[in-house]
């Protein structure tokens, strides 16, 4: 006797984009939970849905793809669990999600998939913007020429979900909401072949044994099941590439009938008239580069034209805590590490908070009025001549962001060689976790001096590190795709969206969330990494502290009249002799060469947690040191000299420390998703020891140059 199914399986399927993960969220709640895929490094995001008081529901969220043509490792993981050759999953009904302002795309994949003959309801979603396009659709004739039923869903303000969950129950207990009629004739396409394949697999529908034809190498069948279908292919002269044409240009002909028939869409001349006007210009072969880097230029200036003010604000306030707090609180080491570890740490993390919310932003607004999808567009060209295609472009500007799921989203690039190198690259984009570091940097060695009047040279230096990036990306690609040895073909096929007004409610909640991401994730490693950070550099190895501060007690009390200086002199070699201290001094001599100190070189190593440590590394160690908290962290770094009264932070450190930055793999969570996604440890050691090397030598080039 067989177990009995305790859940019931419900497939969640659909093009990318066409708010499916939004359903799952609304659908699901919290009561989600994400793994991986057997075998592969694919998400699995699997939910628990209420449908009724009685029944309940395993809902899996699948990767999106755009037909039942697999090319990427993720939509190989939808493709089988649909053809029912995912011995993990077996879904009792599939629910398709389809974009309602983009009928004609989803539709193709909603046709395939009701052609398997396989319990399906079709959630309609992005009906509001469907509205907004002025598209006027007949639910109830889709439904009937489609033969299965259709909801229409609005994830985000939770309608229609209760009618799509008593859909999803009615179709279930049924077992049998299968269209009657194909909805092309595939048979016609390869008759024979088709009937031998049914021969061998009578429960297989006209289509899905088309399926088998193309794909059987990657179904669980017996040698016997294989070779029986090769000798079909083989006597019918099947074409899988002749066959897969001719089924689609059946299908859109189809579903040019049915969105005649029940969608009543306004006139897209004037809106395409209007899109291709504006490509003329931004896609132009000279003039659409140069509107490039100038949306780069104004994206970067912005961040410093914007951000300062609040920056200003965040620092002062901070200011104003410290010395509220050690004016009031009595002196022991509770209060120093209050002060001195956690409120410096604290404002490491929350001045920067205002820059990543406006870069967020502004990269929310290229993505929303559809100029992001034309930079892929322009830098095609370019990309192929390094190695990699314009889908690379996506997951490069995404490291712009963070590398992470920058790393993550290169799983869309269906050619091997091109998704490595993309890998191997996408950690040169500087991220906004290197936002920090340049800040402070910029405002501490360039000059805020204006050109023509508006041209900022501190704006232009931060576009620079971003474009050093971009370039030694390139270079580093065109070098490696000489020793990744995959041939294989890549095609770039994109579809550029029209162009419309961003949403600003998307733009602003992006930023929220953001910065809500940055001081959770960040902050938690920089309070930690301040608060070890405060240890260490406040303790230190034997006697050696006691008897440095008897010392320079005995000589406060012979020369009152210098106690200031001497305690400045006191907290600073308290600090070299700390642990902090000795582990800096210990790598001086390493990196001297490229003109940083040892304060420097602890920085260094406790920013590999994470990059933005950096500021809260040097707002602890500059803390325990001075002791002065009337000044905010740049002031402290800006006096901050040698044993000799030379300055620690000049042009030329400033600018080998940036370029460092720039260049070196300072990140643990980027090497752990470069191994999950390689399956390998190889490449993450490849990628750090390049990173590593390349950043010295451009440090120690550009400290000697300047």
């Amino acid at each position: 006797m067989e177990p009995k199914k305790k859940l019931l399986s419900i497939a969640l399927v659909g093009n990318p984009n066409s708010g499916k993960t939004s359903l799952f969220n609304a659908l699901t709640g919290l009561n989600q939970k994400v793994g991986n895929f057997p075998g592969v490094t694919v998400d699995k995001k699997i939910g628990i849905l209420a449908i009724d008081e009685t029944l309940k529901a395993e809902l899996i969220d699948l990767p999106g793809t755009y037909s039942l043509y697999p090319r990427r490792a993720d939509e190989w993981v939808a493709y089988k669990v649909l053809m029912n050759a995912d011995k993990d999953v077996d879904a009792d009904v599939i629910v398709l999600v389809a974009d309602a302002s983009n009928l004609k795309r989803n539709f193709l994949f909603c046709s395939q998939i009701l052609d398997l003959k396989r319990p399906v309801v079709v959630a309609l979603t992005m009906n509001d913007l469907a509205i907004k396009k002025g598209i006027k659709i007949d639910v109830a004739g889709i439904e009937a020429d489609l033969g299965v039923p259709v909801v229409p869903v609005n994830p985000r303000k939770n309608k229609g979900l209760a009618h799509l969950r008593k859909v999803i129950g009615m179709v279930a207990k049924k077992q049998n909401s299968v269209p009657l009629h194909d909805f092309v004739d595939n048979k016609s396409v390869a008759p024979k072949a088709i009937e031998s394949v049914q021969q061998i697999f009578p429960q297989l529908s006209d289509y899905a044994a088309i399926h088998y034809l193309i794909n059987h190498e990657n179904f669980p069948l017996t040698p016997q099941q294989q070779t029986a279908i090769e000798n079909i292919e083989i006597q019918n002269n099947f074409n899988p590439t002749k066959t897969q044409a001719e089924e689609i240009l059946h299908r859109y002909r189809r579903i040019h009938q049915i969105l005649q028939k029940n969608v009543v869409e306004p006139d897209p001349l004037e809106q395409k008239l209007f899109t291709n006007q504006l490509d003329n210009i931004l896609l132009h072969r000279f003039w659409g580069y140069i509107i490039l880097l100038a949306v780069l230029f104004i994206l970067f200036q912005s961040i410093f034209w914007l951000a300062s003010y609040p920056m200003d604000g965040i620092e002062w306030l901070f200011t104003q805590l410290s010395n509220f707090l050690n004016t009031n609180l009595p002196e022991a080491w509770w209060s120093n590490l209050l002060i001195n570890g956690l409120v410096a740490g604290l404002s490491g993390i929350m001045v920067f908070v205002p820059q990543i919310m406006i870069l967020f932003g502004l990269i929310t607004i290229l993505e929303d009025s559809g100029y992001m999808a034309r930079i892929s567009f322009l830098s095609d060209k370019l990309m192929r001549k390094v190695g990699l295609n314009g889908k690379s472009v996506m997951p490069m500007i995404s490291g712009f962001a963070c590398a992470v799921p920058a790393i993550m989203s290169t799983r869309n690039i269906e050619n091997k060689k091109e998704r490595l190198l993309t890998i191997m690259v996408t950690p040169l984009m500087s991220c906004s976790a290197r936002l920090p570091i340049y800040t402070i940097l910029i405002s501490l060695v360039i000059k805020n001096t204006y050109y023509l009047g508006f041209l900022s040279l501190q704006g232009l230096v931060m576009m620079g590190l971003y474009l050093l990036g971009l370039v030694m990306a390139l270079i580093v690609s065109s070098v490696m795709k000489r020793f990744i040895k995959v041939n294989e073909k890549s095609f770039f096929i994109l579809e550029l969206p029209i162009y419309r007004a961003p949403r600003w409610k998307n733009v602003g909640i992006t930023m929220v969330e953001k910065a809500k991401i940055f001081v959770r994730d960040a902050g938690k490693v920089i309070m930690v990494i301040s608060l070890l950070l405060w240890f260490l550099s406040s303790y230190g190895p034997g006697q050696q502290m006691q008897q440095i501060e008897t010392k320079y007690h005995q000589l406060m009390q012979q020369q009152p009249s210098e106690t200031v200086a001497l305690q400045r002199e006191l907290a600073s070699q308290k600090l070299q002799h700390s642990y902090a201290g000795i582990l800096g001094k210990t790598i001086e001599p390493i990196i001297k060469p490229i003109g940083f100190d040892w304060k420097i070189g602890i920085a260094l190593i406790t920013s590999f947690a994470a990059r933005e440590v950096f500021v809260g590394t040097m707002a602890t160690l500059y803390s325990v040191e001075e002791g002065n908290e009337d000044i905010s962290l740049r002031e402290k770094m800006q006096q901050a000299t040698y044993a000799d009264g030379s300055k620690v932070y000049t042009l030329p450190t400033g600018l080998s420390l940036m370029v460092f930055y720039v260049l070196a793999m300072q990140c643990m969570s980027t090497l752990a998703v470069v191994k999950r996604e390689t399956r390998s440890w190889k490449w993450p050691a490849i990628q750090f020891v390049y990173m590593t090397g390349l950043a010295y030598a451009m440090s120690l080039i550009v400290y000697h140059i300047f």
